[in-house]
């Protein structure tokens, strides 16, 4: 409560407590990773700590929970210990990892409404934020490119093996880590951000070498990947809704109405895939375009930051841990069977629909068009 009266005598103007800042609370030790900026902004609302601090607790359950769930059932059950689903196995490992290492600290943090646990630890974390975020964005892009191999080469396609996912992952770890690693050796740094209760980039300093680094790390872990993930969606849904078309032609030809054992259950397979397709592009920029924006406003100063605004930005990257689960576990038909075999309560319908195909098995490419559901 002495923190709420504090803040309610600087809104009031009330004499001494006018003077007080942002700053005020953090630890002396911190006080050289401060940018000047944060020094005019008064004390933040007390409630905004707390309605971040418990945002960030729910979320952090969720996604410890559905991850781990996610990462127990892929490697417990047979028949989803395939090359593929390693890729979905490093993704929720990621975003879990993500969550367990940043969920905490910034709970504990959110209540003493400041960093609190020293500077290396501040820069650790920001390091994992931002691995842990780029690791899962470039796992998303080889999920999406090994979607594309297998729906528009079709049977020409060559198949990942257990070895190419394992290279790949190997490759995305190691290029993330050089990338996160890069400001402990001078290539921009890891500073607290505006609410001073987590962590991140120097988005801040007028140099060329922290502008440079947000600038090509950008590019590396947002424009590059989110092209490379619409141009893969973009083809995939090309390819199937010309096989749809195709099948169409060929039902009218033979003059029955479908060549699907099932299609009036079913919603067509392009609509299908347009939906997984909006869903991921549209979770990957919700998550991840309010804090590029927030590091593009600092470095081209194009408005003034505020820390309010900083706890948006964390707080969208985080939940991108929350979406993934639910994008690439839940909508995976042998997935939700495994689940609720293991949870006879989670399952709200016969569990014999969820096992079902998109499409009939009668030819290739709808049988592998079900790989956008993995």
């Amino acid at each position: 409560m002495a923190s709420y009266a504090a803040w309610t005598a600087v809104k009031a103007g009330v004499g001494a407590a006018m003077n007080l800042t942002v700053v005020d609370k953090v630890p002396a030790d911190m006080l050289h990773m401060v940018d000047a900026h944060w020094y005019q902004f008064p004390p933040m609302n007390p409630l905004w700590h707390a309605m971040l601090g418990w945002a960030i607790f729910f979320l952090c359950l969720i996604s410890l929970i559905g991850n781990g769930m996610v990462i127990n059932i892929f490697t417990s059950t047979k028949t989803l210990k395939t090359p593929s689903n390693l890729l979905v196995v490093n993704l929720a490992f990621s975003d879990f990892l993500m969550m367990f290492t940043m969920g905490p600290p910034m709970v504990m943090n959110c209540y003493y409404e400041t960093w609190v646990f020293g500077p290396f630890a501040c820069e650790v974390y920001a390091m994992c934020g931002s691995l842990f975020g780029c690791i899962s964005i470039w796992t998303m892009t080889m999920i999406a490119f090994d979607r594309y191999n297998v729906i528009v080469n079709g049977i020409s396609a060559e198949p990942l093996t257990n070895k190419g996912a394992t290279i790949r992952i190997f490759a995305i770890w190691a290029t993330s880590f050089a990338w996160t690693l890069a400001p402990f050796f001078g290539w921009n740094r890891y500073v607290p951000e505006g609410n001073m209760s987590a962590c991140g980039t120097d988005y801040l300093t007028d140099t060329f070498s922290s502008r440079s680094y947000i600038l090509m790390y950008s590019v590396f872990v947002y424009f590059a990947p989110l092209f490379l993930i619409i141009y893969s969606y973009i083809f995939i849904i090309k390819a199937v809704a010309a096989h749809e078309k195709n099948m169409r032609e060929q039902a009218k030809k033979m003059n029955v109405a479908s060549l699907r054992s099932s299609e009036a259950q079913n919603t067509s397979t392009e609509m299908k895939l347009a939906k997984v397709a909006l869903v991921t592009i549209s979770l990957w920029f919700m998550a991840w375009t309010p804090y590029l924006i927030i590091n593009y406003t600092g470095i081209f100063k194009a408005a003034p930051i505020t820390p309010l605004a900083t706890i948006w930005g964390s707080l969208f990257a985080k939940a991108n841990a929350v979406y993934n689960p639910i994008v690439y576990g839940i909508s995976h038909p042998k997935y939700r069977a495994a689940l609720y075999k293991k949870f006879p309560a989670l399952s709200c319908t016969d569990s014999a629909d969820d096992s079902q195909s998109v499409a009939s098995g009668e030819t290739v490419i709808t049988e592998k068009a079900e790989k956008i559901e993995a």
